[in-house]
C-alpha cells in the first residue's frame, strides 16, 4: 500500500494514540521489505496457534449453526413468522456482534493490558469489576425502557399482525441483551490472558440449546406462535449458561471480583468514553445488514406495500432468505475472519503499546494475506455452490423450491463479497490497535450512504437480491478503502507480499473455479437428502483440495499456515534488527 506517512497521519490525523502512531523509522521498513514473508515469526506461530483453536471451536459451532438454521426453516418455512424472528433476532445479534466482537472487546481490552502491567492483577480486577457493574447498570436500563416503550406500543397503538409478533419478540429478546454483553466483558478477559478456548466454545453451548428447543417445541405445542416464542425463551436459558461459564473459568484461575472496585471508576469512565466511537464504526459496519433485513422485512408487509408505492413489493419470505443468505457467508467470515480478528486484536494492541511498529506491520500484514488467502476462494466456492448447497441444506419441510431459489440469489450476492467482510473485521481491529477510532467511523458513513443509494437503484430491477448486491458492492468498496487508510497510518505495509499473495491466489481461486464447474456439468440435480449431500460435499471437497494443491504449485503458504503445514524451513529466521 503506501510507503510511508508522516506522524501526522499516524493516528488517522488524530494527534492521539499509543506510542507506536508517533513515529516511523527506516530501519522500521527495512524489517518488513527483508523479512520473507512466507516465513512466520515466532510470534505468527503463536498467532496462528491460537487462531487454530478458536477456528475449529467456531467451525463447530458454525456447523451446529447449520443444523440450527436447517431445523428452523423446514419448521416454519420462508414465511412471515421465520420472516418476524430473524429481525427481531438481529437486535441482541447486533449487541453480541457490537460488544463481543466489537466495542467492548476494542476499547476495554487497551485498558486491562495497560492496568495488568501498570497496577499487576490487582489492578485489572479493579479495572474488570468496575467495568462489569457499570455496564450491568446500563443495560439494566437500557432494557427497562426498552420494555416500557414496546408494552405502551402493543397496548395503545394500532398495529398489524406481523408488527404485534415483532414486538413480543424483542420483548422476549430484551434480557438477552444483558447477559451477552456481560459475557463478552468476560470472554474479553479471557482473551487477553491468552485463554482462547472457552470464549470460542461458548457459541456451541448457546446453538446446542437452540437445537434442542426447535426438536422440544413441536411436542409441546402444534401453534407456530407459541412455537417460536418458546425458541426464543430458550436463548435465555442459553445466554445464562454462556454467562456463567466464563465467569466460573475466571475464578478457577484465580481471578474474581475486586471489593475496592470504586477505585477504578477513573479507568472505567475512559473505557466508556473509547467506546463511543467504535461503537459507532460497529454499528455502520453492521448497519447494513440490518437496514437490508428491516427493508425486507418491511417492504414485504401488505400494509407498508399499500403505503410505499415507488418501491417494488418483496415477496413474504424475503427476510427469511436474507437472513439464511447472510448466515452462509458468515460461516467462513466466524470460522476464520472473527477468529484471526480474536486472536490478532490482543497481539497488535500489545504491539501498539509498546511502540514495536515492525512487529505491528508484520503481524497486521499477515493478518491481511491470511485473510485474502481464505476470503477470495471462499467468495468463488459460494458463488459457485449456492444453489447445491441450499437443497442440501434448507428445502425441507415447509421450505419450498421457491424459497430455495431466492435463498441461492441472496447467498451469491452476499458470497462475493465474504472476502472483503472478513478483511473490514482485520483492518478495523488495526484501527482500534492503533486508538484511531474515527477513520472506521467516517469510512463507515459513506458506506451506509452507498449502500442506500446502490440498494434502491438494484431493488428494482433484482426485487431482495438488489438489497444484498447493495451490500456487498458497498463493503468491497469499504474495505478497499479501509486498508489504503490503514497502510497510510502505519508507515506503509509490504506492497510486494500483498501483491503477489493477491496474484497467487487469484490463481488459485481459478483453479478451483474450474474444477467445480466442470464437476458441476457432469453432476445430475436433485435426488434425495443422502444424494444432495454427498453432491455438495464433493463439490466443497474437491474444490478445497483443488484449491490447496494449486497453492502449493504456485508458492501460496497462507492456506496451509491454517492447517498447521509448512512450505518452508520448519526454523524461520528471527528478525534481526531488534
Amino acid at each position: 500500500m503506501t510507503d510511508g506517512a508522516s506522524p501526522e497521519t499516524a493516528t488517522g490525523g488524530r494527534g492521539h494514540g499509543p506510542p507506536l502512531c508517533t513515529s516511523a523509522t527506516g530501519s522500521d521498513l527495512h524489517v518488513l521489505t527483508t523479512e520473507s514473508p512466507s516465513s512466520p515469526l515466532p510470534e505468527n506461530r503463536s498467532l496462528l496457534g491460537g487462531l487454530r483453536i478458536v477456528s475449529l471451536c467456531t467451525l463447530a459451532s458454525r456447523v451446529l449453526g447449520l443444523f440450527r438454521d436447517t431445523a428452523m426453516a423446514a419448521l416454519f418455512g420462508a414465511g412471515p413468522i421465520l420472516d418476524t424472528f430473524t429481525v427481531a433476532f438481529q437486535i441482541p445479534n447486533l449487541a453480541r456482534q457490537l460488544l463481543g466482537e466489537g466495542a467492548l472487546t476494542a476499547a476495554f481490552l487497551p485498558a486491562f493490558v495497560r492496568a495488568r502491567r501498570e497496577q499487576g492483577e490487582a489492578g485489572a480486577r479493579r479495572l474488570t469489576t468496575a467495568t462489569a457493574v457499570s455496564l450491568a447498570q446500563i443495560l439494566i436500563a437500557i432494557v427497562a425502557i426498552s420494555e416500557i416503550v414496546i408494552a405502551l406500543g402493543l397496548w395503545y397503538a394500532p398495529l398489524g399482525e406481523d408488527t404485534r409478533r415483532l414486538l413480543h419478540l424483542l420483548a422476549l429478546f430484551a434480557p438477552y441483551l444483558i447477559l451477552v454483553c456481560l459475557t463478552a466483558l468476560l470472554c474479553a478477559v479471557l482473551q487477553s490472558l491468552g485463554r482462547y478456548f472457552w470464549p470460542a466454545i461458548l457459541p456451541v453451548f448457546l446453538n446446542l440449546v437452540w437445537l434442542a428447543a426447535v426438536g422440544l417445541v413441536p411436542l409441546i405445542s402444534g401453534d407456530s406462535e407459541t412455537q417460536i416464542r418458546l425458541i426464543a425463551l430458550s436463548l435465555m436459558v442459553a445466554g445464562t449458561g454462556q454467562l456463567l461459564a466464563p465467569g466460573l473459568v475466571l475464578r478457577s484461575i484465580g481471578f474474581q471480583g475486586s471489593p475496592d472496585w470504586r477505585e477504578a471508576r477513573k479507568e472505567t469512565r475512559t473505557v466508556f468514553y473509547s467506546m463511543g466511537p467504535v461503537v459507532a464504526g460497529v454499528v455502520l459496519t453492521q448497519l447494513n445488514a440490518l437496514v437490508d433485513r428491516l427493508l425486507a422485512w418491511g417492504l414485504s408487509l401488505p400494509e407498508l406495500g399499500q403505503r410505499v408505492t415507488w418501491l417494488p413489493r418483496l415477496e413474504v419470505g424475503t427476510a427469511s432468505a436474507m437472513y439464511l443468505g447472510q448466515r452462509m457467508y458468515q460461516f467462513p467470515l466466524g470460522v476464520f475472519g472473527v477468529a484471526l480478528g480474536t486472536v490478532l486484536f490482543p497481539i497488535l494492541t500489545r504491539h501498539a503499546e509498546q511502540g514495536d511498529r515492525p512487529r505491528f506491520r508484520q503481524d497486521l500484514g499477515l493478518g491481511v494475506r491470511l485473510a485474502l488467502a481464505i476470503g477470495v476462494p471462499a467468495s468463488a466456492g459460494l458463488i459457485l455452490v449456492a444453489e447445491p448447497l441450499t437443497k442440501a441444506l434448507f428445502q425441507y419441510g415447509k421450505f419450498d423450491e421457491q424459497d430455495a431459489q431466492l435463498t441461492a440469489e441472496m447467498i451469491r450476492a452476499y458470497g462475493s463479497a465474504a472476502w472483503a467482510f472478513i478483511l473490514l473485521l482485520i483492518v478495523n481491529r488495526g484501527f482500534y490497535a492503533l486508538g484511531d477510532r474515527r477513520t472506521p467511523v467516517t469510512i463507515g458513513q459513506w458506506s451506509i450512504a452507498g449502500n442506500l443509494t446502490i440498494s434502491l437503484l438494484l431493488i428494482v430491477p433484482l426485487g431482495g437480491p438488489g438489497l444484498a448486491w447493495g451490500t456487498s458492492i458497498a463493503t468491497m468498496i469499504q474495505a478497499v478503502w479501509s486498508l489504503r487508510q490503514l497502510a497510510s497510518a502505519t508507515g506503509g505495509l509490504d506492497r510486494g507480499s500483498l501483491w503477489r499473495t493477491t496474484v497467487r491466489v487469484a490463481v488459485a481461486t481459478s483453479v478451483m473455479v474450474t474444477v467445480v464447474f466442470g464437476l458441476q456439468s457432469v453432476l445430475i440435480p436433485g435426488g434425495g437428502i443422502l444424494q444432495r449431500g454427498l453432491t455438495l460435499a464433493g463439490q466443497c471437497l474437491l474444490g478445497g483440495v483443488a484449491y490447496l494443491v494449486a497453492a502449493h504449485l504456485v508458492g501460496l503458504p497462507e492456506p496451509w499456515w491454517l492447517l498447521g503445514g509448512r512450505l518452508d524451513s520448519p526454523h524461520p529466521r528471527e528478525d534481526r534488527t531488534e
